[in-house]
């Protein structure tokens, strides 16, 4: 009796057997809502590394980056990210600290677009805060921060919030960055004129759309999305002479992973020309590699001048600096 048993417990273990060999690994991916919205770059970078990697990816998206960096914090080592895709310069130092990455081991190219390069997050594009309007409707914009925050015209303003959303962040630095300790002065001036704070970006971007605000906060490539999608060149970034805090979008391996050597794979292929592409043609950032732009990048205005925090900076001076924003934009 126990070898018949033995006997067909092995006539019927050999086909599961068969079938767990042929099972795909799944690298789960973790990002923000627009990289696989209908016209993000996600969904064609899904199915190009499917492709190749005799795998399934798994795209989860979270909101922002601030929300990636939260859930991968909440969840530790209970997570099934891989990968993560979407935070960015400003977070760099938070996310180093919660220790939820391991290095990437790629090596720098030879072609990079920018001076910024880590050893534990992989940049793979790049861009610039902006605010944005419809040249239809204001006819002679601001050419300055100051001229935007002293609003004698009485624009109307929508940004998104910097605890919850990578812009909102963007814009505290950039405030910061300008007006040093009058930043708390800028921002009661501000918030005259604010008609909302949301909580991300596409919330803003959409009442902006619907009229609701004269500027809202973007990035100054976002008149591309519209030349490229609807052959709509009414809308433009606002240049600022003091300059325009620059983001940089990064992606980094869990130190969790199951699969790090796929995730390292993952990671290799955004920096392929043909990828590098979709970020410029769909998410509408200037690629981290040199490659020839689409046309509609020759007709937008271009940022002059950079600005930017480093890594200690920011993590030494965050909270106080939301801190002070909250409180004066509360008075």
């Amino acid at each position: 009796m126990f070898c018949k048993k033995l006997l067909l417990s092995l006539v019927f273990s050999v086909p599961f057997m068969a079938n767990a060999a042929n099972v795909k690994p799944t690298l789960t991916v973790y990002s923000y809502n627009s990289f696989i919205s209908e016209w993000g770059p996600g969904k064609a970078i899904e199915k190009g590394f499917e492709a190749q990697c005799n795998c399934e990816l798994e795209i989860v998206t979270l909101g922002d980056g601030v929300a990636v960096l939260n859930r991968m914090r909440l969840e530790g080592d209970r997570t099934n990210a891989d990968v993560i895709l979407g935070l960015d310069n400003n977070l760099l130092e938070q996310a180093k600290q919660a220790k939820i990455v391991i290095p990437h081991q790629i090596n720098k190219p030879d072609n990079l677009n920018t001076n910024w390069w880590d050893s534990d997050f992989m940049p793979y594009d790049f861009g610039y805060f902006a605010f944005i309007y419809d040249q239809q409707k204001i006819s002679n914009p601001p050419h300055s921060m100051h001229e935007l925050v002293d609003n004698k015209v009485n624009w109307k303003i929508i940004y998104q919030d910097p605890r919850t959303s990578t812009p909102g962040l963007g814009l505290l630095f950039w405030v910061k960055n300008i007006y040093g300790d009058d930043a708390a002065s800028a921002w009661q001036k501000i918030a005259k004129n604010t008609v909302t704070v949301t909580k991300g970006w596409g919330e803003a971007y959409g009442l902006f759309l619907k009229g609701e605000a004269d500027f809202v906060l973007s990035y100054s490539t976002s008149p591309v999305a519209h030349i490229m999608n609807d052959n709509d060149h009414r809308y433009a970034a606002a240049i600022f002479d003091e300059g325009h805090y620059r983001q940089v979008e990064v992606a980094g391996i869990t130190k969790y992973s199951q699969h790090p050597e796929l995730a390292r794979a993952f990671l290799q292929y955004l920096l392929t020309p043909d990828v590098q592409r979709q970020f410029a043609e769909k998410n509408f950032m200037y690629p981290i590699i040199n490659i020839t732009l689409p046309e509609a990048f020759q007709q937008i205005k271009p940022v002059n001048k950079a600005l930017e925090f480093d890594a200690k900076q920011v993590k030494n001076n965050q909270k106080s600096w939301v801190r002070e924003w909250k409180s004066t934009i509360s008075k």
